[in-house]
């Protein structure tokens, strides 16, 4: 098939990108580039990508262009006839969308909007799409459910994943354009984010320099290892949205509808405690963290755990990557990136 990536110089784009150039798949790249983040990270992933292509029977191409550009995304979409359209491009980061929330509207807003329209006027099969655990905000039922509401975010990042997740609803209705929404559970793993807290506390313990460890460390989430990630998205891709003939309109459930519409959570569903994952860290490195506790921030939201019988009854999905592993595998990346 030929799939387009948005997002493909970022984490869990490269790795999706990636995993479709090795079985053979066309791959076309979108990506701003932007320097939310170290924007040489992101040009190592697509010389990676190069790379990857030359070594499998898959063709990759990159577009470099601004998914809140119409113009940009609507000529990505006439140069091509695309049978998948996977889209991880988004402005990400919980706590940056507090101080910088016109960042999000341009791009996880507007951008998404380019996405729908460009899909619905090419009559593209299948639009999967990134959400993320963070729309379930002020949620404590655990573990989280796509079948319970979301409707309480607590920080402007998840509010925009959750207004793509409506919008995508009303394309699904409207136009019939299939669609899959897929919450994200805490992703990490080699070439991962500098901004989250797996890099951030490698780097400082490397440095001997101490953590932030918030909320003294009481949080737990449900860490989740990019490969394991991005065989739920891949699968989930390859199966065609359709309505559920079970809807029920008096009863309505959030994850499915009488459109071609669905929402998986995808994670571990074997949630660690900070303070675990943050003495795996410490035995992968063979040092001690000089730990800094402070109180939560705004928005933190203090645990979570994904319910996904959903998405393995739908498509097969199930996680085998251990924290411990994933971890190591993690610092065994980045001592070889950067040399430490």
């Amino acid at each position: 098939m030929k799939i387009l990536v948005t997002g493909s110089a970022g984490f869990i784009g490269y790795h999706t990108a990636r995993a479709l150039l090795a079985r053979g798949d066309d791959v076309v790249g979108f990506d701003v580039v932007n320097d939310y983040y170290d924007p040489s990270l992101k040009e190592s992933r697509l010389t990676e990508l190069q790379a990857a292509a030359r070594q499998s029977n898959g063709v990759y191409q990159f577009v470099r262009g601004d998914l809140a550009d119409k113009t940009a995304v609507d000529a990505c979409f006439k140069a091509h006839d695309f049978d998948r359209v996977i889209h991880l491009a988004a402005q990400a980061g919980v706590r940056h969308s507090i101080t910088h929330p016109e960042e999000y509207v341009a791009s996880n807003i507007v951008g998404f909007t380019n996405m729908l329209e460009a899909c619905r006027h090419r009559n593209v099969p299948h639009l999967t799409y990134a959400s993320t655990s963070s729309v379930y905000g002020a949620n404590t039922r655990m573990p989280f459910s796509e079948h319970h509401g979301a409707d309480h975010p607590l920080q402007f990042y998840a509010a925009t994943k959750r207004a793509n997740e409506l919008m995508a609803h009303s394309y699904s209705h409207l136009f019939r354009l299939p669609t899959t929404g897929l919450r994200f559970f805490t992703v990490y793993g080699p070439w991962g984010r500098p901004d989250m807290a797996l890099f951030l506390f490698t780097k400082s313990i490397l440095a001997g320099e101490p953590i932030k460890v918030f909320n003294n460390g009481h949080h737990t989430r449900d860490f989740t290892y990019v490969a394991d990630i991005v065989e739920g998205v891949v699968r989930a891709s390859d199966q065609i949205a359709a309505p559920d003939p079970h809807w029920n309109s008096d009863a309505p459930d959030p994850a499915t509808s009488n459109a071609p519409f669905r929402i998986f959570n995808i994670g571990n569903d074997a949630p660690v405690s900070l303070m675990d994952y943050i003495e795996v860290l410490e035995d992968c490195l063979g040092r001690k963290a000089i730990k800094e506790m402070l109180p939560a921030q705004p928005g933190d939201v203090p645990d979570t755990r994904a319910d996904v019988s959903a998405l393995m009854a739908a498509v097969g999905y199930r996680p085998t990557t251990s924290v411990r592993e994933g971890v190591s595998r993690f610092v065994e990346w980045y001592r070889g990136y950067y040399g430490v």
